[in-house]
């Protein structure tokens, strides 16, 4: 009997092609992402699971597989923090993500809402759409160079690196930091260094316990008056009241979003304070990005289920 994989996404079905050319016995079952119950009764019947980041793959769930003959569970994205990560060694369950493939176009994303939270575009468009343009004035709509301005990246994995590619090419002048020095050209070994001297401030580090809450209000008041925020890593890890109280009162000048804390619910507050780009977590959100991101995981599962190591693994079994 070929080990069943089941797959709790709704996907284009030519995606999973790693897991049909294996010859696997694939299950998909998108329902099951609402039902906890459901699918800790599914991992049991279950060799590998093809997950997303928006479904909890608790201990209870990988207690459930390990009862049966539950291998590898595979994220389809590059974070995995929806994952019990330590429960899944304690029952001899793999762990794989999509590390790589999905840098450019959320490199991409950050790059949009940086410029769209300089240049104000956000609300130029909100006041185009309603009526509110009366024409080309010399001082309306003004936002912020982006060349010449100081980007300051929290963080410097691929994602990072492609948006330093991306703001030098726009004339920025880019630095960075990380949680160890990188040999790179722009690192700054204080995190508050970096912020206070920073123009621009953009977030590419994973959500853990070390993450959550790491820009919070006291970071946010050491960045420069008039400044921009941007995250497009996960939510949680920039604290959400801090980022409205900094636009409401100006001090910062602008800011963009493509990811939030208890997604997919948005905090009200966010939806009205102006000067703020808010995107659906779309960052990784290309075809292209989205397929290779698919095949990667299930190209781990593969892996995992024929005996090999994957590229692609966070734990082994």
């Amino acid at each position: 009997m070929a080990p069943r994989v089941l797959v709790v996404a709704r996907l284009p079905t030519e995606w999973l092609e790693p897991l049909q050319t294996a010859g696997l016995d694939i299950r998909l079952a998108p329902e099951l992402a609402d039902c906890h119950a459901a699918l800790c009764a599914a991992a049991a019947d279950a060799d590998a699971i093809v997950s997303l980041l928006s479904v909890p793959i608790d201990a209870e769930v990988l207690s459930a597989g390990a009862l049966g003959r539950l291998r590898v569970v595979a994220n389809i994205a590059v974070g995995y923090d929806n994952i019990d990560v330590e429960a899944a060694r304690k029952n001899h369950v793999a762990v794989c993500n999509t590390p790589g493939v999905l840098d450019s176009a959320t490199a991409d994303v950050a790059m949009l809402l940086i410029l769209a939270a300089c240049r104000g575009a956000t609300a130029a468009e909100k006041s185009l759409r309603n009526g509110a343009w009366s024409g080309w004035e010399l001082t309306g709509y003004l936002g912020k160079d982006l060349s010449g301005a100081r980007l300051g990246l929290v963080g410097f994995g691929g994602i990072g690196q492609a948006v330093a590619s991306r703001a030098a090419a726009f004339g920025m002048l880019v630095q960075h930091h990380a949680r160890r020095p990188t040999g790179n050209p722009g690192y700054v070994p204080d995190l508050d260094t970096l912020l206070s001297d920073s123009d621009v401030v953009s977030i590419h580090v994973p959500r853990s316990p070390e993450t959550l809450g790491l820009i919070g209000s006291d970071r946010i008041s050491r960045m420069p008056r008039g400044s921009v925020l941007v995250n497009t890593s996960r939510g949680g890890i920039l604290d959400e009241g801090a980022l409205v109280d900094a636009l409401a009162s100006g001090h910062l000048a602008g800011a963009g979003l493509d990811v939030f804390d208890g997604e997919p619910s948005v905090n009200p507050r966010l939806l009205s304070v102006p000067g703020l780009t808010l995107l659906p977590h779309i960052g990784s959100a290309t075809w292209a990005t989205r397929e290779s991101m698919t095949r990667l995981a299930c190209q781990g599962v593969v892996d995992v289920l024929a005996g090999r190591t994957p590229s692609n693994l966070v734990s082994a079994r």
